[in-house]
């Protein structure tokens, strides 16, 4: 007879995984604070608010600034919701898993589906801001052309191959180690924050004007009124504060998930709130001219280097960049995840690879090389495009916001039928997070504002998604992607569930 085994030994988050029909084969050791890395790099405003801000002052000037607390606000209700789930599905692939469950197979599945995608073109979006800081550190990072902005054929061809070579190394890392992963993502957040806090001070102590430029309406455009500028400068925003829902993603390697993960949720999104905030209202104070159009053109690089001096604007360039990098390790991670989740349950294409878990390395190494790839088949594919990062930002924060709402419709379906979610307890014996008697309120203000967002993201604008005037693809370029994933999305369910129906007849 086998002697029983010590309690000692037996993993509590094994345990609670199999009363989900699942055995843990991912290694857990992400703790609080790498689940909350996880979540605030892949929001990572240094990265994202460092691409943006041109494109939110362009069309809403000074004035854009309040687009930020009012998406802010929004994400925090969806965030809410979130962590509820969290709390009682500590599960991979936590979009996937959480509408399946609330929504049923078909729901969940294209719910997964669209994330998927979603994933694999931020993936794609996030290598590329590369090409805002290094060329601004030096010349030489700019290897094709000689002008590195962005919205030049110079710029798109040198940042798909500072992109590329990125995305080789996060494939490399991810692929290595979740430890390894953990540890950069935790060094690279805390890099992060002190770079947020010291832009800020720095860019105060030399502050041209005051807080109250915000309440002025510089340089908005004000030709169709003020509305239809600033929903469009609401997609800095937008774009900026996503991905928050990756501390779900670990889950399965986070230690207490039930207590750890709603946490970490709420606070990269508060944290990354408040820092966004500080941020714009430091460098809309800092700028040399909040008139002459270098703001929106040169964006962030530009004041933090004529403002700050050329040593220490590059040093803290630098710091960017290494926030890009990690944004970018961050995003990767959560989409392997996505990936192995649902091949896990055997729904996609080449379910029995992408599921499987390396016994060296306990990472799911066919589930991170294929958004690497796939990541840089979109950039390649999009050589010489000028029209490249305005096209992916927009398609994939629409594609999130989709994906999201496939989450909180259902869950505010099931609130208003009655059939709420249930109690229970955390692994500290505490009551599992829960909004209660606000939970119908703030899930109403969550799809609500989802519904709007979504709407906003995806209406065709030349001047937003084809300013060059380079072809009418890229001005309808978020409806023709919404139209491909949908179809791909239904071929692909089809085929696998014909697959798999013939399979159980076998």
């Amino acid at each position: 007879m086998s002697a029983a085994p010590d309690a000692s030994t037996i993993d509590p988050g094994a345990t609670d995984l199999s009363r989900f029909g699942y055995a843990q084969q991912l290694s857990r050791r992400v703790g609080s604070y790498a689940s909350f890395a996880a979540g605030f790099s892949f929001v990572s405003i240094l990265t994202t608010v460092f691409q943006l801000f041109g494109l939110g002052f362009s069309f809403g000037g000074t004035a854009f600034f309040w687009t930020w607390p009012a998406v802010l606000a929004g994400q925090l209700m969806v965030a809410l919701c979130f962590a509820e789930l969290a709390a009682r599905y500590p599960l991979s692939g936590a979009i996937y898993q959480w509408a399946r469950r609330l929504g049923g197979a078909v729901v969940g599945w294209f719910a997964g589906w669209t994330m998927v995608i979603a994933q694999i073109i931020t993936l794609a979006a996030a290598a590329i801001a590369l090409q805002v800081v290094l060329p601004a550190v030096w010349s030489g990072f700019q290897l094709i052309g000689t002008d590195p902005a962005l919205s030049t054929k110079d710029g798109a061809a040198n940042a798909v191959v500072l992109g590329c070579i990125l995305l080789a190394v996060t494939t490399i890392l991810n692929a290595t180690s979740v430890r390894i992963v953990a540890v950069v993502n935790s060094i690279g957040v805390t890099c992060e924050l002190v770079g947020v806090v010291l832009i800020v001070i720095l860019l105060t102590s030399k502050a041209e004007r005051g807080p109250s430029v915000v309440l002025h309406t510089t340089n908005l455009d004000n030709s169709t009124g003020y509305v239809v500028p600033l929903l469009i400068s609401a997609l800095m925003a937008a774009y900026v504060l996503v991905g928050f829902d990756s501390a779900g993603e670990l889950a399965e390697e986070t230690h207490k998930p039930r207590a750890t993960t709603p946490r970490t949720i709420l606070r990269a999104v508060i944290a990354s709130g408040i820092g966004g905030a500080f941020l714009i209202i430091a460098a809309l104070m800092a700028a040399p001219s909040v008139t002459d159009g270098d703001l929106a053109t040169q964006g962030l690089p530009y004041v933090l280097t004529s403002r700050l001096g050329t040593t220490t604007g590059k040093l803290l360039l630098l710091d960017v960049a290494l926030a890009v990098c990690v944004c970018t390790l961050a995003i990767q991670t959560a989409a392997a995840r996505m990936i192995f989740s649902m091949a896990r349950d055997n729904v996609l294409p080449a379910s029995p690879w992408l599921r499987r878990v390396s016994p060296r390395t306990g990472t799911p190494v066919a589930a991170t090389v294929v958004p690497g790839v796939l990541a840089a088949v979109c950039l390649v594919v999009n050589v010489g495009n000028a029209g490249l990062f305005l096209g992916l930002a927009s398609v994939c924060i629409m594609l999130l916001y989709i994906a999201y709402l496939m989450v909180t419709t259902p869950l505010l379906v099931r609130r208003l039928t009655g059939n709420g979610l249930s109690g229970g307890t955390d692994e500290n014996g505490r009551p599992l997070f829960s909004l209660g008697r606000f939970g119908v309120v703030v899930n109403i203000v969550a799809v609500g504002y989802g519904l709007a967002m979504t709407i906003n993201l995806g209406w065709p604008r030349a001047d937003v998604y084809d300013p060059a005037g380079e072809g009418w693809y890229l001005h309808y370029l978020p409806l023709i992607t919404l139209a491909i994933v949908g179809i791909g999305g239904l071929i692909a369910y089809r085929a696998q569930r014909t697959a798999y129906l013939a399979e159980v007849r076998a």
